[in-house]
């Protein structure tokens, strides 16, 4: 019986896999783990989401440009601790083509726009009510970062809190292939 089940799972996992990945999937980084590391070279999925201003937006918005895109919550610590460094990031890279996008994972639109308007927050807010980003992105908990670059390409995926410094030599990689 325990082989049945584990044949069965081997072929829904694969099934699961041509399905959202009909090109052979992405070039996955097994040796980095789970979570977004593993996502490393596929191309970046979007999802038409509302701003927290009610206009539609999406990650496929911004082709073009380098996307460090971050899934946060008001009720995640480590979030509203690395804000401030995503706001100074998108203030001294944006004349370089590097967007920042705050993509807020399964809260009220008037609760995400409290807390930015009220942190000076200046970077685009996208609501994600269903959390597709997160699940797209292999998240395992928040906050959650994805730089995707110009090619809309995932250049990295980082699971937790990241300072400046750390979000400058993420960003870099994708700023030498211009």
């Amino acid at each position: 019986m325990r082989t049945v089940l584990a044949v069965a799972a081997a072929v829904v996992a694969v099934l699961v896999v041509i399905a959202f990945y009909p090109g052979g999937g992405p070039k996955l980084d097994v040796g980095a783990g789970g979570g977004p590391r593993m996502l490393v070279g596929a191309p970046a999925q979007s999802f038409p989401v509302k701003r927290v201003d009610g206009t539609v937006d999406g990650l496929d918005h911004y082709r073009g440009r380098i996307v460090v895109m971050n899934l946060w919550a008001t009720w995640c610590p480590p979030c509203r601790e690395e804000m401030p460094a995503l706001e100074r990031l998108y203030r001294e890279y944006r004349s370089r083509g590097v967007v920042v996008l705050g993509v807020d994972q399964g809260e009220a639109p008037r609760v995400a726009q409290a807390y930015a308007r009220a942190h000076g927050v200046t970077y685009p807010i996208l609501i994600d009510e269903d959390q597709q980003y997160g699940r797209a992105y292999a998240a395992v908990g928040l906050p959650t970062t994805i730089i995707v670059g110009r090619d809309g390409h995932i250049v990295k995926g980082i699971d937790g809190e990241l300072t400046l410094a750390q979000m400058r030599e993420a960003i870099a990689p994708a700023l030498r292939a211009q």
